[in-house]
C-alpha cells in the first residue's frame, strides 16, 4: 500500500465537513430472566452518565439525544440484581435496540453491596469467563472485525506469526474448542478450515451480526459439552424494528453488504453476503496460491407473545484454494509452496431453529440444527496433471450431523437450576486415494467410508447464593455416549461432574474457584479411519479424550469499570489420540491447512497444561479502553511410555497489550502490542526428505519426529495500530479505518524452506544413483507491514 495515498486519506477524514449528530437514541425492552415478564418502573441510565428514562408498564423504555457512539445501559429495580446490557452502537441513522433480562434477588435493595458491572461473571462460571462487547470487535486494532482474532487479546490465548485464525488456549491443541451461534452449534468458524481441528486464515462471522461474545477458558456450564480448551458463545443483534437497513463495508480482503429491518410487527430479520477479492489481489502480488471466499449469515426473530418465541439462524461459506502457477520465475519460497499446497476447495453450512417457552418460574429451550461440511484436495507432482500417474493424492470428505438439545432452566427456592438432554445423528464420508511413507516404504491409503453414528447425552446444573449473595456455590454434570464401539457407549463411562464457587471477602475483593472433568470425541476423520475395509482406530479401541481441569483466582473490582484478576490453572490429559507411525501425540498438530487425525491411532498419550494468568480490563465511560494479559504457560504431552515433552504450543509466555482512545470529533485510536514466547518446532528429516520416493508423495520435506519440538523459535511479537473515523450524519453513519499490521515490520524466525536443486537446464539434480534429490535448506522469516483500509456505511 502507498503511504502516500494513505496521508492523502487521512488529510481528507479530518477535513471540516463533519455532523456530530447528538441526537442518537436507544429503545429497549426490560424483562424478568426466567419469566420473560416485562419490569415496569425499572430505572434505566446510561453509563457514566445522568441520562436514563423508567420503564413503562410493558418494561419498554426510550432514551432519546444522546452522543452517537458505544454505550452501555444500567438497569435498577427493588428485588432485583442491577444489570448491564450488552455494548450497543447508538446513532441518529437509527434507532439502536437492546434487551435487559434482570435476575431477582432475595436481598433488599440497601442490603445489595456489589454493583453491575460489564465484566461478567456466573455461578457456574466465576472463572475463565470473559465477555467481549461489540466496541471491541469493531475497533480491535490487528483484528479487521474477526472476532477469531479479536479474542488473542485475552489471557491464555496464543496467536502465531503465520496469520491464522487457530484457537488455542491455555496450552491445548487447536481442535479442543467448540462455538455457539445464538444457542446453535456451529463446527467451523473459519475459511479454508483445517479439517479435524479450528483452524483457518479468515473467519466466517460478520461482525455486523455480533452483538457480544463469551469467551470460556474454563469452567465450561454443564449444558456445552465435546470441548477441552474453550467454548466460545456468539450473540447476534436482531433486525431492526422500524425499517429497512443496509450496512456496506470493505475490509483489508473482501466486500459485505447487510440488509436487516421487519417482518410485520413480530418478525425482525437480519441477513448478509460476503465476497472476497484476494484471488485478484493476490494474482497482481504474484503470490503462489490464489484464495478465494464467499459466506452467507442470517437471523430470523419471531417473538408471537411475551410466552413464546423462535429463532432461525444461518452461516455458510464457500472456499477455493488455488494455485498460482502463471509465476514466470519463482523464487524459493513460491518453489516451496507451490510444490506442497494442493488444490482445496470446501463448503460448508450451519442452519438452526431456536424455540424459547417461558413460565412463571422456567423456561424450555428446544434447539434443532444440521450442519456440513464438505472438503476436497488434490496435488499432482509438480502441479503437472497431463499424466494421472502424476498425482500424489486426491480425497473427497463430508461431515453431517443432525442435532437435537432439550434444555430446562428453573427457578426454585434461590436456586437455578439447568437440566436436559441432548440426541444427535452424523454421517462421515470420506473418499481417499493416495500413498505415505511409512517405515522407509511407500504404503497405498485408498479407503472409503459410509460412516453413520448416534450419538446422546443428559446434563444438570445446580446454582445458589448464600450468605447474603456473598457465596454462590454451582454443581453440575453431564454424560455422554455414542454407538460408535463398545469403549464409548455406556454414558457412565463419560460422566463429567463439575464444580464452582466464588467468595466475596469484601465489596470490592472475590475468591473464585472451578473444578471438573471434560470428555470430547475424538474427530471423525480419526473414527472413519479406514485400512483393509476395516475402521482401524475402532478396533484400536479409541476413546474419548478427558481432560481434568483445576483452577483458582482471585479478584479485584475498584469500581465496576475496572478489574484485576489473577487465575491459576491445571489442566490433565488422559486418552489423547496417539500416532502409530510417527509415535506422537495428536495434541500437537493442527495449525497447519490440510486434514490431521486420519491415520492410525491409539488412545495412549497424555498431557499437562499448567501455569496463572494476569489481566487488567479498563472499560472507561471517557473513552478509554485497555486490556493488559499476561500468561505463564507450560503445555507438555507423553506417548505410551509417558516421557513428557514440550508440546507444539508450549510458548512459556503470553503478552498482550490492547487500548483504545476516543478523540475528539469522533476520530478513535487503538494499538495492541503482543509477545509470544520462543515456540517448539520439529526440524526437518532432510535424510528422508531427499529420497525421490518420499518426496514425490508429499512434495515437501518431513519432520523429524524422533527429535520432536526439540528446538524453539526465537520469541515473536508485533505491534498493530489502527486509526478510526466516524461520520454520525442525520441519515446515514460513515466510518473509515485504517490498520497497520506489524507497525515496526517484526521479521519472526519460521522453519526453514526445503527446495530441490536444479541444474541449468531447470533439471532437479539426483544423487545416489538417482535415488535422492539433492536438497538445498533456505533461512526462512515471516512478517510485513501490512496496511489496510476499511469503509464501512450504513443507512
Amino acid at each position: 500500500m502507498n503511504f502516500r495515498i494513505l496521508l492523502i486519506l487521512l488529510a481528507i477524514l479530518s477535513g471540516t465537513g463533519f455532523i456530530n449528530a447528538q441526537n442518537a437514541s436507544v429503545r429497549g425492552r426490560v424483562f424478568d430472566a426466567v419469566s420473560n415478564e416485562p419490569l415496569p418502573f425499572v430505572n434505566i441510565i446510561v453509563d457514566g452518565t445522568q441520562t436514563g428514562a423508567v420503564s413503562d408498564l410493558n418494561g419498554n423504555f426510550i432514551i432519546t439525544g444522546l452522543n452517537a457512539g458505544f454505550i452501555r445501559l444500567q438497569a435498577s429495580f427493588v428485588g432485583y440484581k442491577q444489570a448491564v446490557s450488552p455494548e450497543i452502537e447508538v446513532s441518529s441513522a437509527r434507532i439502536a435496540n437492546v434487551d435487559i433480562p434482570m435476575e431477582s434477588t432475595d436481598l433488599q435493595i440497601d442490603e445489595v453491596t456489589v454493583t453491575a458491572s460489564p465484566f461478567r461473571k456466573t455461578e457456574e462460571s466465576p472463572v475463565s469467563l470473559r465477555t467481549i462487547g461489540i466496541g471491541e470487535i469493531e475497533n480491535s486494532p490487528g483484528a479487521n472485525r474477526d472476532i477469531s482474532r479479536v479474542i488473542q487479546s485475552f489471557p491464555g490465548v496464543q496467536s502465531t506469526p503465520a496469520f491464522r485464525n487457530d484457537i488455542i488456549i491455555r496450552g491445548g491443541g487447536p481442535s479442543e474448542s467448540r462455538f455457539y451461534l445464538d444457542g446453535v452449534e456451529v463446527p467451523n468458524i473459519n475459511h479454508f478450515a483445517t479439517q479435524g481441528a479450528s483452524g483457518g486464515p479468515v473467519g466466517i462471522l460478520n461482525a455486523d451480526f455480533l452483538r457480544e461474545v463469551n469467551y470460556y477458558s474454563g469452567a465450561f456450564p454443564a449444558n456445552r459439552g465435546n470441548a477441552l480448551s474453550g467454548v466460545l458463545e456468539f450473540f447476534q443483534v436482531d433486525g431492526n424494528q422500524d425499517k429497512l437497513k443496509f450496512r456496506g463495508s470493505v475490509g483489508a480482503s473482501e466486500l459485505s453488504a447487510t440488509l436487516d429491518g421487519p417482518i410485520g410487527e413480530k418478525t425482525t430479520f437480519i441477513v448478509s453476503a460476503r465476497r472476497s477479492y484476494l484471488e485478484f489481489l493476490f494474482g497482481i502480488l504474484e503470490l503462489p496460491f490464489l484464495p478465494n471466499f464467499n459466506d452467507f449469515q442470517f437471523k430470523l426473530r419471531t417473538r408471537f407473545d411475551k410466552k413464546n418465541e423462535l429463532t432461525f439462524v444461518g452461516l455458510g461459506a464457500i472456499d477455493v484454494f488455488d494455485l498460482n502457477l502463471k509465476i514466470k520465475d519463482p523464487d524459493d519460497q513460491q518453489k516451496f509452496i507451490l510444490s506442497s499446497i494442493p488444490v482445496n476447495e470446501q463448503w460448508t453450512y450451519t442452519v438452526g431453529a431456536v424455540y424459547k417457552h417461558f413460565r412463571e418460574n422456567s423456561f424450555q429451550t428446544v434447539v434443532l440444527s444440521r450442519n456440513h461440511l464438505n472438503n476436497g484436495a488434490y496435488k499432482f507432482l509438480d502441479n503437472d496433471d497431463s499424466s494421472p500417474d502424476n498425482k500424489m493424492y486426491d480425497f473427497v470428505s463430508e461431515e453431517i450431523e443432525n442435532k437435537f438439545r432439550f434444555e430446562n432452566n428453573t427457578r426454585l427456592d434461590g436456586f437455578r437450576l439447568n437440566f436436559g438432554a441432548s440426541l444427535e445423528y452424523s454421517t462421515y464420508l470420506n473418499d481417499t486415494w493416495g500413498k505415505r511413507f511409512y517405515n522407509n516404504e511407500v504404503t497405498e491409503i485408498i479407503y472409503k467410508t459410509d460412516l453413520n453414528i448416534l450419538k446422546w447425552g443428559i446434563f444438570a446444573q445446580a446454582s445458589k447464593y448464600f450468605f447474603d449473595d456473598r457465596l454462590s456455590l454451582s454443581m453440575g454434570f453431564r454424560a455422554d455416549a455414542n454407538n460408535y464401539s463398545d469403549e464409548m457407549n455406556n454414558l457412565l463411562e463419560q460422566f463429567s461432574p463439575r464444580f464452582s464457587a466464588s467468595y466475596n471477602l469484601s465489596p470490592l475483593w472475590s475468591l473464585n474457584f472451578s473444578t471438573g472433568r471434560y470428555y470430547q470425541l475424538p474427530a471423525y476423520t480419526t473414527l472413519g479411519f479406514m485400512v483393509n475395509n476395516e475402521l482401524v482406530n475402532k478396533n484400536n479401541k479409541i476413546k474419548y479424550i478427558a481432560a481434568d481441569h483445576i483452577i483458582g483466582g482471585v479478584e479485584f473490582r475498584p469500581n465496576s469499570n475496572i478489574l484485576f484478576s489473577t487465575e491459576f490453572f491445571l489442566k490433565n490429559y488422559s486418552d489423547y489420540p496417539y500416532s502409530i507411525n510417527d509415535s506422537i501425540s495428536l495434541a500437537n498438530r493442527g495449525a497447519d491447512f490440510g486434514v490431521i487425525g486420519d491415520e492410525e491411532l491409539i488412545s495412549a498419550s497424555s498431557g499437562r497444561a499448567y501455569g496463572m494468568e494476569f489481566q487488567t480490563r479498563i472499560t472507561s465511560g471517557k473513552g478509554f479502553n485497555m486490556n493488559l494479559s499476561y500468561t505463564l504457560v507450560r503445555s507438555e504431552f507423553a506417548g505410551p511410555e509417558k516421557n513428557y515433552i514440550p508440546s507444539s504450543w508450549d510458548s512459556k509466555h503470553l503478552l498482550v497489550l490492547t487500548s483504545t482512545k476516543e478523540l475528539k470529533r469522533n476520530w478513535r485510536i487503538g494499538t495492541r502490542w503482543r509477545y509470544v514466547g520462543a515456540l517448539p518446532y520439529t526440524p526437518w528429516d532432510l535424510d528422508k526428505s531427499s529420497l525421490v520416493s518420499a518426496w514425490n508423495l508429499t512434495g515437501a520435506p518431513y519432520l523429524d519426529y524422533e527429535r520432536i519440538n526439540s528446538l524453539r523459535f526465537k520469541p515473536f511479537h508485533q505491534l498493530d495500530l489502527r486509526i478510526d473515523k466516524a461520520y454520525y450524519l442525520n441519515k446515514a453513519t460513515a466510518k473509515f479505518y485504517i490498520d497497520f499490521q506489524n507497525f515496526y515490520n517484526f521479521q519472526s524466525e519460521q522453519q526453514d524452506i526445503v527446495v530441490r536443486d536444479t541444474d541449468d537446464q531447470g533439471n532437479f539434480i539426483l544423487t545416489d544413483n538417482g535415488q535422492r534429490y539433492q536438497l538445498r535448506s533456505v533461512k526462512n522469516t515471516s512478517g510485513t507491514l501490512l496496511p489496510s483500509i476499511g469503509i464501512i456505511v450504513e443507512f
